[in-house]
């Protein structure tokens, strides 16, 4: 009976071969401090508690490249193709780049199982800064250091615990090859029974997803695409999340984490809140972990109209201190039962996406970075110049000589927000030192 086969893959020079040889406890890969050296797919036979099976080392995948490279990614894609699990594989000192979002986007149409590995994660500081990579879609991250070993073991009784559980005999299909549609995609999420159900049909105008007064009618996310003046939209209706004490083993918990991946492929998400009852500790859950996944939010309160008028600033006043994670998210009062209120919600939704892939150009950017330090020069160091790294969300790297305090920082990232209308779309700010 053949081994499963387990396939790293990632973009060139996050440190794959460097797993390899560390999960096999020996070296079996050439490593290099330079992208390129591995060319070929290597196997190697692993045996952890009991369970064997083949770990495959391919080089990084690049979407585009010479003709060498080319060829380096057809090998790679030639071996997800016979994979049973893939472990994409992300570099936390670098951050997350637009060449991990391709070789996330591919591996995860494959249509293979797969777990995120961050590596380089040294310390519980790189730890916290590996967080971003949730943005990527592929489910929570490993972190593991394959130069110190850190998280090795815990990765292995991750695979062959899967394995063990038989999930790798059938690969669970893509959820939709949706991502090519061109449809901006807008997760509709909020604890059960507050009216998500009803807004996602008000807003597609026909009765789509059922509508019950009983928690967790909606077992997996649905999902509709609309055709707007801007564009298509592609609204995805998910399954309630409450806690998971809470939570019914089987069909519920297949259903939270529907919504879960939901959440993660989405452009916008959005949080509906039932304005009766106010932001609870779930709401602030919640927040957190759209914050985590790094795109924008807006928040509805939806049977506004069910709010008495002296109890409505008190309303507010939850989402204020419950919600904080979503920094400046728009709060729409709306009833959707009614339809009161929906309109706002296509324009809301519009400018969000606007700001998410806003680019600055970076003339204008230092700029602003040298009136930002004329106005407020920072207690130590100094911001040398800056560039835009990537979008979605916007970031900028800022090259500084010395260090910058938590503080600061927060000051730029408040003043490029305000200077180039960025509105309520995250923004990460990274910092280079030279």
């Amino acid at each position: 009976m053949s081994r499963p086969q387990v396939v790293i893959v990632g973009r060139p020079n996050v440190g794959k071969s460097s797993l390899v040889n560390r999960l096999a406890g020996r070296r079996v890969a050439v490593v290099e401090e330079h992208r390129g050296v591995t060319r070929d797919r290597k196997s190697v036979e692993i045996d952890w508690r009991g369970v064997s099976f083949d770990l495959v080392d391919t080089g990084g995948w690049l979407a585009q490249g010479d003709a060498l490279e080319a060829k380096v990614s057809e090998q790679a894609e030639r071996a997800i193709a016979a994979a049973d699990h893939v472990l994409l594989v992300v570099d936390v000192a670098t951050g997350l780049v637009e060449e991990d979002r391709q070789a996330a986007r591919w591996a995860l149409r494959s249509g293979r199982p797969v777990s995120l590995v961050v590596n380089k994660v040294d310390d519980a500081v790189h730890e916290s800064a590996g967080w971003e990579f949730l943005s990527l879609g592929a489910g929570d991250p490993h972190f593991v250091s394959a130069l110190h070993g850190r998280g090795a073991g815990d990765l292995l009784d991750h695979l062959v615990d899967t394995l063990a559980a038989g999930e790798l005999d059938e690969p669970e299909p893509e959820v939709q090859a949706e991502d090519d549609d061109g449809a901006l995609r807008v997760a509709i999420v909020g604890r059960p029974n507050v009216g998500k159900s009803t807004l996602f049909n008000r807003l597609i105008g026909e009765e789509r997803s059922v509508v019950h007064d009983m928690p967790g009618t909606t077992r997996d996310a649905v999902d509709t695409v609309v055709e707007t003046d801007t564009g298509p939209i592609r609204f995805i209706d998910t399954a309630g999340m409450r806690r998971r004490a809470r939570t019914e083993a089987g069909l519920e918990t297949y259903a939270v984490l529907r919504s879960l991946d939901a959440l993660d492929r989405a452009d916008i998400a959005v949080l509906v809140i039932d304005a009766t009852v106010g932001a609870t500790g779930q709401d602030q859950r919640l927040a957190e972990r759209i914050a985590a996944a790094g795109c924008p939010a807006i928040v509805v309160l939806n049977k506004w109209e069910l709010v008495a008028t002296d109890d409505r600033a008190s309303v507010l006043a939850t989402v204020g201190d419950k919600l904080a994670f979503l920094g400046d998210a728009p709060v729409l009062k709306t009833t959707a039962t009614s339809g009161k209120g929906v309109h706002r919600l296509l324009p809301a939704l519009q400018e969000s996406a606007a700001d998410y892939v806003k680019r600055v150009p970076t003339g204008a950017l230092n700029r602003a970075i040298r009136d930002l330090q004329i106005k407020q020069p920072a207690p130590t160091g100094k911001i040398r110049y800056a560039v835009q790294g990537a979008i979605e969300p916007p970031t900028f790297t800022l090259f500084v000589s010395g260090r910058l305090p938590a503080t600061y920082l927060r000051y730029v990232e408040r003043s490029l927000r305000e200077r180039f209308e960025l509105g309520s779309t995250p923004l990460r700010v990274r910092v280079r030192v030279d």
